[in-house]
């Protein structure tokens, strides 16, 4: 069977990652490589590749099955939906876009080219996310009461002067958008529909630094009745202190935690406990700080069986925008210092 061939639009911090696992995967092929920046193509001039500064003439050029878009949250959209119609699978790194009305144009780009469109929700392979996950199809909890969800990580001066649109409003989104939507997606993932009760944000430790928030804290309740507390900032010190979820249950109580929803920290379940958890991937680690777990391996693996027709989408563009959705009520609801 012939390989798939895949290209890359842009190559700072994630770009590289899922070059790394399309190459080590044996039913792929990285075909071409594409960024504004020309220095960016160094780490790979040892392998035969495409190197383009402009996307439109990468895909213009053709020879590709798929394209994976890795830029500022700002670019998604275009870059999708431009990439759907000439004809390609496309996937979209995190967040789908900051609008949900261009969620809906990416979607509707799909459809009329007839092409998958892939959201990466990488944390969702995380293996306590899929055992909690296991735990609540299969009813073991019984009526979930409450859930506490907490992102409490760094982002310093460094990360944010690394780059031109890192901490810009409309470029960037907020922390909803770049930090925290990996969490957004697991609340969603784990316990469907919420509704957006009230909510606070304030911008406490980065001045002028960026132009939106950096903590906040927001009530929720999903569709079956369940409390959630979402909680976040990007000001612990000096380093990422913690991602959690914890569930307060009829038949049980759990938290995943971790710094990036990792480990499983505490369980009291009735006749049952989560054990033999395989080891999970290793966080993104990009030197001056570190990200959510890097399960693109599995996303990729996702991406050519879905188009080899031995699986289904496992994050197709409806999830992805309705992750858009919940984080865009959430910023409705919030009150601002």
């Amino acid at each position: 069977m012939n390989r798939i061939k895949f290209g890359i639009i842009g190559l700072g911090r994630i770009g590289p990652r899922h070059a790394a696992h399309i190459v080590a995967n044996e039913s792929a092929e990285l075909t071409a490589i594409c960024d504004i920046d020309e220095q960016k193509a160094k780490p790979f001039a040892d392998q035969s590749l495409r190197f383009y500064t402009d996307y439109q003439a990468m895909l213009q050029a053709g020879d590709l099955d798929v394209v994976s878009v890795c830029t500022p949250n700002y670019l998604h959209a275009a870059m999708c939906i431009r990439s759907l119609s000439k004809g390609y699978h496309t996937i979209c790194e995190k967040p789908m876009a900051t609008k949900s009305e261009d969620c809906n144009k990416m979607i509707s780009a799909a459809l009329d080219a007839q092409k998958q469109l892939f959201v990466v929700k990488q944390n969702r392979y995380n293996p306590p996310v899929a055992a909690v996950k296991k735990l609540l199809e299969e009813g073991r909890l019984g009526k979930v009461y409450q859930v506490s969800i907490n992102c409490f990580w760094n982002r310093n001066e460094n990360y944010y002067l690394s780059s031109d649109w890192k901490g810009k409003k409309e470029k960037d989104g907020g922390c909803l958008y770049t930090q925290c939507s990996h969490f957004v997606d697991i609340m969603y993932y784990l316990f469907g529909n919420v509704n957006c009760l009230s909510g606070i944000v304030k911008n406490v430790g980065h001045g002028q630094l960026i132009e939106f928030e950096d903590s906040g804290s927001f009530l929720l309740e999903s569709e079956d009745g369940a409390i959630i507390n979402f909680n976040f900032s990007t000001c612990t010190f000096e380093q990422n202190m913690e991602g959690s979820i914890t569930i307060i249950a009829e038949k049980g109580t759990v938290k995943i935690g971790g710094q990036y929803l990792n480990t499983i920290d505490y369980q009291k379940i009735e006749n049952y406990e989560i054990e033999n958890l395989k080891d999970g991937a290793l966080c993104n680690d990009y030197g001056d700080y570190k990200g959510s777990m890097s399960n693109h391996d599995k996303v990729i693996e996702n991406v050519i069986n879905t188009i080899q027709g031995k699986a289904r989408n496992a994050t197709n563009g409806l999830q992805g925008m309705k992750v858009v959705q919940i984080i865009e009520s959430m910023y409705k609801a919030a009150k601002r210092d």
